[in-house]
């Protein structure tokens, strides 16, 4: 496929230049064990935007990944046991300067080309740019995790958003979004991605990568062991929702009568 150049100029000029020492964007990646790829993401991720910073969190590894982060010449954070899953994420944004924050994953090698629209989204006012990425739900049996964003987003009363959520990279958010949602909370997608909403922030699925065929493959026995970890994070932030918003997650009983039910 030939680009042609006055379409990538154009690109390009969407997403505001920072001649400052300060780092317009800051893209923030949680690495474990991934010495195959994570070269390959920081390259991409390096070529976002002329005033990017890179912050790799080197989460537990033991493969070397460590060492291959070392000679990218990017900002690093190494942690010797694993954090838990996320906790990354949260550690990054406490380090990241940048307006505009990008959040990928060390597993997965995401074109530079796939990753600008969401920064051009923040830079045009959005507060937290998505993946517009819902995940198989045309099969018998759909995976829980896919189930818990959609049943979050129609909570929500987004359900606009179907299995948009921050759960999945890549993603990117504002300076304010971090200031509503703050760093800590980050760690939980879900929580974060309710606090976005809730905080009346600007929150839209704005360009699709298929992650679901470029994520590695974890199964044990038949089983996801992320599934019950991801599908726990929904139901503490649905607990959330819950004492925010009432037993009913801020819905009407509509008709129902309950006083004459006994």
């Amino acid at each position: 496929m030939i680009v042609k150049r006055t379409r990538k100029r154009s690109s390009r000029r969407t997403v505001p230049r920072n001649t400052s020492t300060t780092p317009y964007l800051s893209v923030i990646i949680p690495v474990m064990n991934e010495r195959r790829t994570i070269a390959k993401v920081i390259r991409e991720a390096k070529k976002v935007h002329p005033n990017a910073e890179v912050i790799v969190i080197v989460n537990g590894s033991k493969d070397g990944t460590e060492r291959i982060v070392r000679q990218q010449r990017v900002k690093m954070l190494s942690f010797d046991k694993p954090l838990g899953h996320d906790v990354g994420r949260s550690v990054g944004a406490e380090m990241a300067q940048g307006q505009v924050l990008l959040f990928i994953d060390g597993d997965m090698v995401i074109s530079h080309r796939q990753l600008r629209p969401f920064v051009q989204a923040v830079a045009k006012g959005m507060d937290v740019a998505l993946n517009d990425y819902s995940g198989p739900t045309h099969k018998r049996l759909v995976h829980g995790v896919v189930l818990s964003k959609y049943v979050l987003n129609i909570m929500l009363s987004r359900s606009d958003l179907k299995g948009s959520s921050m759960t999945a990279v890549p993603h990117a958010i504002s300076r304010r979004a971090l200031e509503v949602i703050q760093a800590q909370n980050l760690s939980i997608p879900p929580l974060a991605h309710a606090m976005a909403i809730e905080g009346g922030l600007q929150v839209e699925a704005v360009h699709a990568v298929n992650v679901g065929r470029m994520n590695p493959v974890r199964v044990r026995q038949h089983k996801d062991p992320l599934e019950k970890l991801i599908m726990g994070d929904h139901l503490e932030t649905i607990d959330w929702l819950s004492q925010k918003l009432g037993a009913r997650g801020g819905f009407s009983d509509f008709t129902r009568k309950r006083e004459i039910v006994r």
